[in-house]
């Protein structure tokens, strides 16, 4: 796992130690993209695959061929949710599901469908890998062999 340690400083004067905490590196997410790439193609599956950081913030994104225009957009929406809620995609689709429809309301989640998986180093969600184009245990199960690349 190359994932690089952001060691935030305290401003100058004050003593204070800061956590520190992992974030994905650019070979990160092309070793996960490539992961999840994979196994879309492995078994035919035309789909969008996007990577987030813990933010949320689209950091790498593929459309294979063949891929729906609209898994373009669908896919980092799915990632961005599973990253700033801290859990995958499937829980809010479960939850809406449920009955629990006002989360529907929730703001800055779109991608409220399975198929967004975190990434997590460390005991962080560090990102999360964001799949659409197939069934949705589909998309999840590509998602999760992006995050295994990460290696732990």
């Amino acid at each position: 796992m190359t994932l690089r340690r952001m060691a935030k400083r305290a401003p100058s004067g004050y003593r204070h130690d800061m956590k520190t905490q992992p974030v994905l590196t650019h070979e990160d997410c092309e070793r996960m993209g490539a992961a999840a790439r994979a196994e879309a193609l492995q078994h035919g599956w035309a789909v969008t695959i996007a990577i987030v950081d813990g933010g949320g913030h689209l950091l790498w994104l593929q459309r294979l061929d063949g891929a729906p225009p609209i898994s373009a957009h669908m896919a980092p929406a799915k990632a961005r949710t599973a990253a700033l809620g801290r859990r995958d995609s499937k829980v809010y689709e479960d939850m809406i599901n449920q009955g629990r429809v006002s989360f529907l309301s929730a703001p800055e989640v779109r991608g409220m469908l399975e198929g967004g998986v975190q990434a997590l180093a460390d005991g962080h969600c560090v990102g999360a890998v964001g799949v659409s184009g197939v069934k949705s245990g589909e998309d999840a199960q590509i998602a999760r062999a992006g995050i295994a690349a990460l290696g732990g």
